[in-house]
């Protein structure tokens, strides 16, 4: 005695291929690279990961990695925004170098001169009786 499999029929689908070409959906069917780059820089993601490195048991290197991908919008709500303020990062650091060094160079002209001007110390004489 056979028991007999029940086949679920599909609506649009060919009696031809009805069984032999199911195929499975899954979030990402019909996305495109595009697509999928959109939703991790709105969401964003992280990958965090240690790699150690040792002979024995003697721990030689240790290598944390946190890495976070994101768009800009989303990295300002979490209040990360560390590239606006670091001069490397910006086009006025070059601007802020060349006005930092001309006020040292002023700076030390000026008390050059106020050295130069000022009387040297009187050596302390003995009064004489």
């Amino acid at each position: 005695m056979t028991a007999a499999i029940p086949t679920r029929s599909y609506p649009n689908t060919p009696s031809s291929t009805k069984d032999s070409a199911r195929s499975i959906s899954t979030s990402t069917s019909g996305s495109t690279l595009a697509d999928v780059l959109e939703r991790v820089l709105d969401k964003g993601i992280v990958i965090a990961g240690d790699i150690s490195v040792s002979v024995a048991t003697t721990e030689l290197l240790t290598i944390r990695i946190r890495l976070l991908i994101a768009s800009v919008d989303k990295a300002r709500e979490m209040g990360i925004n560390w590239w606006e303020n670091n001069p490397h990062f910006s086009a006025q650091s070059q601007n802020l170098i060349e006005a930092n060094q001309q006020l040292m160079q002023r700076v030390e002209s000026l008390e050059t001169e106020l050295r130069s001007l000022r009387p040297a110390p009187a050596s302390q004489s003995v009064p004489t009786a």
